[in-house]
């Protein structure tokens, strides 16, 4: 999970870098900006990492309950 939120957070820089950039902003808001564009990415990229490893625990729970248990017949045979 922290490899996804450090993730986030790049990719966020370069986003808000990116945009300074773009609109030849000084050097300091530039910066500034992308600190912010960064921590904003961290964030959202901490929320739906929780989100989808949710999804993937609730899946593996309803796979779990719906195999069906074995049944006497079937340990005796193996047997």
């Amino acid at each position: 999970m922290k490899a996804l939120i450090v993730l986030g957070a790049i990719v966020g820089f370069l986003i808000g870098a990116g945009f300074g950039l773009a609109a030849s902003s000084p050097w300091p808001a530039m910066l500034w900006r992308s600190c912010a564009a960064a921590l904003a990415a961290c964030v959202l990229t901490r929320w739906w990492g929780r989100v989808w490893m949710q999804g993937l625990r609730d899946s593996l729970d309803q796979r779990r309950a719906r195999r069906p248990a074995p049944t006497a017949s079937v340990l005796t045979a193996k047997k």
